[in-house]
């Protein structure tokens, strides 16, 4: 794989990204009259960049331990302390050094780590010290933070969305289906999450989408020598069935326990080493994903043909997790659900089928991983181009997200990625066209059924995808209607009346806007007001391009988008639960009651409808003090968004820059070069760079080219 830009630039060190919280953290420990702090975690974890980072233009003397070191006394300190020093001669010297950083302390031979101890308890050198975690490290050095002489920070796993930040700023455009799987498979180690990076390019499984300007990595994982050496412990597993388990585990997890396939004596002594999690439902897979890989690139022909699966094998288990995702929908709760089997069918690149990308785009979407759901709709869409449901997935992904290209749908199932650009002629508009406009039809003439409910409640998983008469649009119909008698009801049973059976998809293709279809709950049940399955991509359309007044105009029996554009008084007694009282507290301009709201919908895994109350109360509290508070978790909450651009959230991404940040990012989206804006506004150019660094990071940008969109926001500078 070869990216568009210079070799050598990938062979030097990423960006230093995220890591606010703790950056911050770390710079006060070791200022002022405090005496310092000991950071730890896994390897890999990042602990000396961030270490690094924080200490950038002090001056500080810096010491590190090797393991071929360990048996020489003061080794570490050599360049500070002479040969024949004792451990008081040390201290003394080193007393007058104002900030040490120790890294690898786990490594110090004893004398090293009992003069950083002395150092500690002296405390007149502030002490940055860095240690690996399951490490065997000096007694000396752990009763740094047991004994409460310094505090410690246990640096956690880099969160998702600043990982695909790093990955932005380190690589470039990595479509989010590509993200989720590297972070998956790193699990926090940001070492082994470059290794695989590099080995992709190198080994060049991955290729630009001929349909966007993203790379998109399918297939086998790289199983370099690194990797053989991390998993090296996983393969020289020797006991009585182990290797066997492991193998079948590695070409057909997760395994139900209770079908007799698994060798239980040593399944549990695998589990008991931490190399295979069996959950609560009696289900084993192996405890890290990428031991998958290596076990089946180590596996001879013979084995790989006795144990490997194929994708028609995976269909009942495929279908059993599309109504597990449609269920959550169902219920109101788009909390994280596990889908390991459409996960594998996307990673080895043999294809998705549509019904099952339509639901997981709809699950992320209404998560508010638009970027994910736009990239799963695209799947869907490759193995059936005309699929309606994810037609309509995209182009809402797209609208709410502010980034139009999203929706360009893919050339089709053999034609689906390519070395070369993307060469749309089409690409100044979306799939699915906002602006165009029908005038009324009865259901048949738009090529939807008349009969397109259903009449019981959703009694098992086959009601979702066991039929083939349920079309996939019955099950991943627009969330964003929320109609009281479907996603949005209290109702213990989900009544599957609002969706849509697209009988007639091509009507859709024809015309390439959604058009209306089923009768919502308490309506006349007319053909007119009967609302569009792709309605809401019509009225977010619309919202996008800034025009609220069409926005609202098309919104009709949508209840729940009325109130996230603002007009509650359009769902007031329309809608139930959670939704009811966001849409109550709106139109009551009650800000304790949308900060409520949005914390129900927080916890039920809405995160962008949740940054969108918290928004809405920012603008309703009397309170300036909780209107901070309201704004900062709005904020905070729509990082997490994957770019996000709403009415409702217009108006807080520059507004959580500091003034001369915004000042510098209105000129940068302007068009005017670092140069321009130093000698502007009197500033160097390096100052203007750190500026415009700062931001991106807060922003969740990764260059200027992505300022305009934010600027031009309506709303953009903060009241």
């Amino acid at each position: 794989m070869t990216f568009e830009r210079d070799a050598k630039t990938l062979e030097l060190p990423w960006p230093f990204t995220g890591r606010e919280d703790e950056l911050e953290l770390v710079r006060r420990s070791v200022a002022g009259g405090r005496h310092g702090i000991v950071v730890t975690g896994p390897a890999g974890r990042g602990k000396t960049r961030l270490v690094t980072e924080a200490v950038r233009g002090t001056d500080c003397a810096r010491v590190a331990g090797t393991p071929e070191t360990r048996g020489l006394p003061f080794a570490a300190f050599a360049h500070l302390v002479p040969e024949t020093a004792s451990l008081h001669r040390a201290v003394q010297l080193l007393s007058g050094v104002r900030l040490l950083l120790v890294d690898d302390a786990h490594l110090l031979d004893d004398a090293s780590a009992a003069l950083v101890h002395q150092l500690a308890v002296h405390g007149r050198t502030r002490l940055l010290v860095v240690a690996t975690d399951g490490a065997r490290a000096p007694g000396a050095i752990s009763r740094l933070w047991t004994g409460e002489l310094l505090p410690r920070l246990a640096l956690e796993p880099l969160p998702h969305e600043e990982t695909a930040q790093l990955l932005a700023a380190g690589v470039g455009g990595l479509e989010a289906l590509t993200v989720n799987r590297l972070y998956r498979m790193c699990r926090g180690d940001l070492r082994l999450l470059r290794e695989l990076v590099d080995a992709v390019r190198e080994q060049g499984p991955a290729a630009r989408a001929r349909d966007s300007a993203e790379w998109v990595w399918r297939g086998p994982v790289p199983v370099t020598a690194t990797v053989r050496e991390r998993t090296a412990h996983l393969l020289d597993r020797t006991g009585p069935g182990e290797r066997e388990t492991l193998d079948r585990l590695a070409f057909g997890e997760p395994l139900p326990v209770a079908a007799g396939t698994l060798d239980l004596d040593a399944l549990e002594r695998l589990e008991a080493d931490g190399l295979v999690h069996v959950d609560e439902h009696g289900t084993a897979r192996l405890a890290h994903p990428l031991h998958a890989p290596v076990l089946r690139a180590a596996a001879g022909r013979l084995k790989t043909l006795r144990l490997a699966r194929t994708p028609a094998d995976c269909a009942a288990a495929l279908e059993t997790e599309t109504a597990a995702l449609a269920r959550a929908i169902g219920e109101r709760d788009v909390r994280a659900v596990s889908a390991p089997v459409g996960e594998w069918l996307l990673d080895e690149g043999t294809g998705v089928p549509a019904r099952h990308a339509a639901v997981r785009a709809r699950f992320a979407r209404l998560r508010g991983e638009l970027r994910e759901a736009a990239a799963w709709a695209r799947e869907g869409l490759r193995a059936a181009a005309d699929d309606p449901a994810c037609r309509l997935e995209l182009a809402l992904a797209a609208a709410q997200s502010g980034h139009p290209e999203l929706a360009a749908p893919p050339a089709g199932p053999d034609a689906d990625r390519s070395p070369e650009p993307s060469t749309r002629s089409d690409d100044d508009g979306p799939a699915v066209n906002p602006t165009r406009t029908t005038a009324p039809q009865s259901v048949e003439s738009r090529g939807w059924s008349s009969d397109s409910r259903f009449a019981g409640p959703l009694q098992s998983s086959a009601a979702v995808v066991g039929s083939d008469s349920l079309q996939p649009s019955a099950a991943v119909t627009d969330a964003d209607t929320f109609q009281p008698s479907a996603a949005v009801t209290d109702a213990d049973t989900f009544q599957p009346s609002a969706a849509v059976t697209l009988q007639h998809p091509a009507a859709l293709v024809e015309s390439r806007a959604p058009q209306p279809t089923a009768t919502p709950a308490g309506s006349s049940g007319t053909a007119d007001s009967r609302e569009a399955a792709g309605g809401s991509a019509v009225t977010w359309w619309a919202a996008a391009r800034g025009d609220l007044d069409a926005a609202l105009g098309t919104v009709g029996e949508d209840p729940y988008d009325a109130v996230r554009l603002g007009a509650p008084e359009r769902a007031v007694g329309r809608l139930t639960g959670v939704f009811a009282a966001h849409a109550e507290a709106l139109a009551h301009d009650d800000g304790p009651a949308l900060d409520r709201a949005a914390q129900m919908l927080e916890e039920r895994g809405f995160l962008l409808f949740a940054a969108e109350a918290y928004a809405q109360a920012a603008r309703s509290h009397r309170d300036p003090s909780a209107a901070r508070t309201s704004r900062t978790r709005a904020v905070a909450l729509a990082r997490r968004c994957q770019g996000a651009r709403t009415p409702a959230l217009s108006g807080l991404v520059l507004g959580e820059l500091t003034a001369r940040q915004r000042q510098i990012v209105t000129l940068a989206a302007t068009g005017l070069s670092n140069r321009q804006i130093a000698e502007k506004l009197t500033l160097s150019i390096r100052t203007v760079g750190n500026h415009l660094y700062s931001a991106y990071a807060r922003l969740g940008a990764s260059d200027r080219d992505a300022l305009p969109c934010l600027v031009e926001l309506p709303e953009a500078q903060p009241a």
